[in-house]
């Protein structure tokens, strides 16, 4: 696991100098040494977190004839097997890193290397001779990279947005369309991000750059194609332990972390790590360490809990929105900061859940399409009728119901958290024309997904925007921020073959969600634990919201001239006196610090 920046000079040579600052921005990412290319227009760098070939797998790596540089992050799970069909066809490594397969492979099959890939990855190969750029991202989007072309022909690349903040063609400038689309969705969804001129390579796709000109591929699309014949729990079982020990391979030690839920303790008792970690609050509601503890000593794990107070989390907020290069109102984002921070201090590699609910049928959402069935059978123009009042009233659960099946789920469904809707932003924000509607990043999405049940076209959405954006990225950024490898077993291409194919009723239904991955993981873990209701990772904003010093926090930010230039103060404060006085509206209240939090960081004096 590492960090990588880079650039290709949109005129002459590429200056060595302005590496360095870009390399110095994501030091996080790779303590363990820096390498850098520069030669001609092309400048590569890489910080290095030492996983695997400790001593020899230093990067830029170099192909056999010099011709290929590459720098990469992630990691390659099948690499040895790679490494022994590779060598079969007369390729010689001179490395046992997981990197060289890239190379060789490149060498070897060209773009046709990245579907023999299983792993996470994102990576940067320069051909010295024909002059041309070639960056790819995994599948699922676990590793990030952004690129950015400037107003001179220089084309950026890098992990971390924040590494092309000193570089001198890049110009800083807020891209503020992205502004209603955070607001729905909590994070900033699709290609663009909030610096004007920056994109993310999207996840399954690849970059080339070649005379002047940039040009990306989807390379894979991952796609739910549910059958009719049931998986036994047994095959299910099977494919989650061999991608898990594929996940612990490494020359270093594999902790793992460890909530109260199903995914985490799954992978744990699959994967046996000898530490674990958990988080825990004061407050009882909030609190999964208890079963995270019962279930550690049962499975023979030591188990290490790190309690957050209200004061460290706040105090955080600044650093997590500054390594998270984009606002995002995650609040478990920064529990997950502190959890990394204590891993860190005693492992470089841990084993995590992200990616059961999105694979495997997990949010409480999913089950929308099987309760109040009758309501569904009412007529459109009614429920459309009764969904637009009730859209009028302080949101609440009755409320909240009328709305979401007010419409079909095609024209309301972006991801499992939705927040704000149009009017909503219309009212919060002080110039709004109607522009960011999230609809328009997922239209393409549910055409694709045309005749398929619910529940997979859902999770089509959400494998799209909600794990990459949110999911992905806030465990990319929190773990890197504290020099920390994660892995994720549950986003391995075997795994998703076999959960692609689950049949709908093997996934939700109106009591129960993760329904085949519960069965499977009942021939591992105790009952209580393969059973437990989803909380995800739930953090006490709501709570912390109304206490001192907290409310005064946020009074505090919704009245400096920020939150005047984007929104209208009036409506910030009446939505925090209503939560303060009984409303719930924690989210909403959060979302909007968070975006201020982070402006201060990267637009603040």
């Amino acid at each position: 696991m590492c960090g990588i920046a880079g650039f290709i000079a949109g005129q002459g040579a590429a200056d060595a100098g302005a590496l360095t600052p870009m390399l110095a921005r994501i030091a996080h990412r790779g303590p363990d040494g820096q390498g850098t290319f520069v030669e001609g227009p092309a400048a590569l760098g890489h910080c290095r977190l030492a996983i695997i070939d400790l001593a020899g797998g230093a990067q830029p790596l170099y192909s056999e004839d010099k011709n290929l540089v590459i720098v990469f992050n992630g990691e390659i799970y099948n690499y040895k097997a790679l490494t022994a069909e590779l060598t079969a066809l007369g390729h010689c490594f001179a490395t046992r890193t997981d990197t060289e397969v890239l190379l060789h492979g490149w060498e070897q099959w060209g773009r046709e290397l990245l579907p023999r890939l299983r792993g996470m990855f994102a990576f940067a190969l320069w051909d010295r001779r024909a002059q041309v750029l070639f960056c790819a991202r995994d599948m699922f989007g676990i590793k990030p990279l952004y690129y950015c072309r400037c107003a001179d022909g220089t084309l950026l690349f890098a992990s971390e947005i924040k590494a092309f903040l000193d570089h001198p063609s890049f110009e800083k400038r807020l891209n503020a369309a992205q502004l209603p689309l955070y607001l729905s969705c909590q994070y900033s969804p699709g290609r663009d991000t909030f610096f004007a001129g920056v994109e993310k390579l999207l996840p399954g796709h690849f970059l080339i750059f070649s005379d002047g000109i940039v040009r990306t591929t989807r390379w894979v699309q991952p796609a739910f194609l549910p059958g009719e014949t049931p998986i036994p729990p047994s095959e299910l079982e099977a494919v989650l332990r061999d991608s898990a020990a594929a996940h612990k391979i490494a020359d270093v030690e594999v902790a793992g972390f460890l909530s109260g839920g199903v995914d985490s303790a799954y992978i744990t008792a699959l994967a046996r790590p000898g530490r674990t970690y958990t988080i825990s609050y004061a407050e009882p509601r909030y609190d999964e360490s208890f079963s995270a503890r019962a279930l550690a000593r049962s499975l023979g794990v030591r188990n290490r809990v790190r309690r957050i107070s209200p004061g460290e989390f706040w105090d955080a907020v600044p650093a997590v929105q500054y390594h998270m290069d984009e606002p995002l109102a995650d609040a478990a984002a920064v529990a997950l900061y502190f959890l990394n921070r204590e891993a860190s201090r005693e492992v470089k590699v841990c084993l995590s859940g992200e990616g059961a609910d999105e694979l495997f049928g997990g949010y409480n959402i999913y089950r929308d399409s099987f309760t109040a069935q009758w309501y569904d059978r009412l007529p459109p123009w009614l429920r459309g009728g009764l969904g637009a009042a009730a859209g009028l009233l302080p949101p609440g659960p009755g409320v909240n119901f009328l709305v979401r099946r007010g419409c079909p789920l095609e024209e309301r469904y972006f991801g499992p958290t939705a927040l704000m809707t149009e009017r909503e932003k219309r009212r919060l924000l002080a110039d709004y024309e109607g522009d960011g509607d999230p609809m328009f990043l997922t239209e393409a999405l549910w055409d694709s997904t045309e005749g398929l049940d619910p529940v997979s076209r859902m999770q089509q959405v959400d494998i799209n925007l909600w794990l990459a954006g949110d999911i992905l990225l806030k465990a990319d950024k929190m773990s890197m921020a504290h020099s920390l490898e994660l892995r994720v077993p549950f986003l391995d291409k075997e795994v998703f073959a076999l959960a692609a194919a689950l049949p709908a009723a093997a996934k939700a239904n109106a009591r129960m969600t993760k329904i085949a991955l519960r069965q499977a993981a009942a021939r591992t873990l105790p009952p209580a634990s393969a059973a437990r209701k989803k909380l995800g990772f739930p953090v006490p904003v709501r709570d912390w919201l109304r206490q001192e010093p907290y409310t005064s926090r946020v009074r505090a930010a919704f009245a400096r001239p920020a939150a005047a230039q984007f929104f209208r103060p009036q409506v910030l404060h009446s939505m925090l006196n209503r939560h303060l006085h009984g409303g719930d509206c924690w989210r909403q209240i959060w979302c909007v610090y968070s975006f201020l939090i982070w402006y201060e960081q990267f637009f603040g004096a």
